[in-house]
């Protein structure tokens, strides 16, 4: 019996189901460097070249093992336009039993799959993709019968199972989560550690000059190409974390600097999304490091509930959910998505550095993203599935099983409250608190209403009152609300006319 395995590049992992239960005298690889997953949105080039670039070190390091692999190169003579088309080639050249798939991260290509064993005429099996820690039943039996899925509560189940921070069966240093420990303002005039950097070798190389020649008008920048591309990099990149930025990454974690893309941020979800790191041995490294007096407690509990509660929660809800949740949109916003998180044209400094860096590096920290693009999109009203593509598009480790929970549940609140208890709405005095943004913004963080006052100010009184027959009964806007009632109509009138004229500005 001889099989086909196809691998997907965000399953960079040697240990991957289907190739764990195949031998390789029975089985060949097939990998795709496909037309269709370039454009079915736009994606950041980075983003292009990490992934190119590690599935092709990826197919060395198995034909190394001595694994036949068969490679469809994207700067080939004949590209193949999409998965489907790669496999057809592989059945003309030879004959295979069985098509053999770990199942992909994303709605869009399981229904896909779904149509092959009818199209190609031989048995299609599909793999549950054990790299996670929570499968989709574990995930069904956690949710069955609770009238909401908070996180939490989950992450506690997920600590449990794992031991993760564990002093046997209590939570380590008697709590769960020290979030509250974990908000400090970072000020420029501290140490900042830098993400682990790795020059690009010849095959990098490569696939950067393919990629700056087919995407001359792609989004973001190409160089400086830093990111690792094999799981010996990856785990360079881990260990360095570790060592220079992970003691201080809990207090810091949503601080935001100009200039400064990083911070203490482990910049490793990538690797783990595309599968050159375990998330669970990510973790463990990190409990090792707190276990042995290396890292406070704070910031190991922030990073490991990053990885084994929030992300392996949000892929639980992706997939319960289904197909249909990217296009919720409880709230009814309906506003285009500004050309200026493209261009990052904006005189709004905290959007301009935020979008800035993106374009520049393929990423934001989790602040960037929910408190700065994601705040400004939900008081504005923008569309959250123009949102959702924008998301997916310009981060690199941007995911549809990750990216839209977060988006359309966390970020734009277009669940109506699956996922998130209330909309992450805020006005300017936030990000002035968490950020050095404001200090020379061209608006007036401190006003309130005049024509140089923050938008953000004026945007969010007036979201909360056009969204008022929606969120009005929500427990936790309750209070702000009553502050809203309290104002005199002119007041009121004041914020409704600035965030008029902010909105046609748009």
């Amino acid at each position: 019996m001889t099989d086909l395995v196809l691998v997907l590049g965000d399953q960079l992992s040697p240990g991957l189901p289907s190739l764990r239960q195949t031998r390789p005298e029975d089985a060949d690889i097939l990998m795709v460097e496909a037309i269709s997953e370039t454009d079915y949105v736009w994606h950041h080039r980075k983003k292009m070249v990490l992934i190119f670039s590690a599935m092709r070190h990826f197919a060395a390091a198995r034909q190394a093992e001595g694994r036949k692999v068969i490679y469809h190169r994207l700067d080939q003579d004949k590209p193949c336009a999409d998965f489907a088309d790669g496999i057809e080639r592989a059945l003309a050249a030879n004959t295979y039993d069985r098509l053999i798939i770990t199942e992909p991260g994303e709605w869009r290509l399981r229904r896909e799959f779904e149509t092959w064993h009818d199209r190609f005429g031989l048995p299609v099996v599909v793999l549950e993709d054990d790299r996670f820690l929570c499968s989709h039943d574990r995930f069904a039996s956690w949710a069955e019968g609770r009238k909401q899925l908070r996180m939490e509560y989950f992450y506690r189940e997920m600590r449990r199972e794992t031991g993760l921070l564990m002093e046997g069966d209590k939570p380590a240093g008697g709590k769960w989560n020290y979030d509250a420990e974990n908000r400090r303002p970072a000020t420029d005039d501290l140490f900042m550690p830098r993400p682990h950097s790795v020059e690009p070798d010849a095959i990098t190389r490569e696939v950067l000059d393919m990629v700056a020649d087919r995407f001359p008008d792609g989004f973001g920048d190409l160089e400086p190409f830093r990111f690792a591309v094999t799981t010996d990099q990856a785990e360079l990149a881990l260990g360095h974390f570790i060592a220079t930025a992970l003691a201080e990454f809990g207090p810091y974690q949503d601080a935001m600097l100009r200039g400064e893309a990083f911070l203490w941020h482990s910049v490793l979800s990538a690797y783990i999304n595309i599968g050159l790191l375990d998330p669970l041995a990510v973790c463990q490294r990190v409990d090792a490091a707190w276990r042995a007096g290396d890292v406070p407690l704070n910031s190991a509990e922030g990073f490991i509930r990053q990885i084994i509660g929030w992300r392996e929660y949000v892929r639980g809800i992706y997939w319960r959910e289904g197909p249909d949740y990217v296009r919720r949109n409880a709230l009814g916003a309906e506003r285009p998505l500004p050309d200026f998180y493209w261009s990052g044209e904006t005189d709004m400094a905290c959007l301009a550095a935020a979008i800035d860096q993106t374009r520049r590096e393929a990423y934001a920290h989790h602040i960037q993203r929910l408190m700065v693009t994601g705040t400004f999109a939900l008081i504005a009203g923008i569309d959250p599935h123009a949102l959702h593509e924008w998301y997916l598009a310009v981060y690199v480790d941007a995911f549809e099983w990750v990216e839209a929970p977060n988006t359309i549940g966390m970020s734009q609140f277009a669940d109506g409250g699956l996922l998130g208890s209330k909309p992450y709405a805020a006005s300017g005095a936030y990000i002035d608190r968490m950020s050095d943004y404001c200090g020379d913004c061209r608006y007036n963080v401190k006003d309130k209403t005049g024509p140089d006052s923050c938008p953000f100010n004026s945007l969010y009184w007036d979201f909360l009152d056009r969204n008022a027959d929606t969120l009005r009964s929500n427990p936790r806007l309750g209070p702000v609300y009553h502050n809203w009632d309290r104002m005199d109509d002119a007041k009121r009138q004041a914020y409704r006319d600035r965030a008029r004229d902010v909105l046609a500005a748009l």
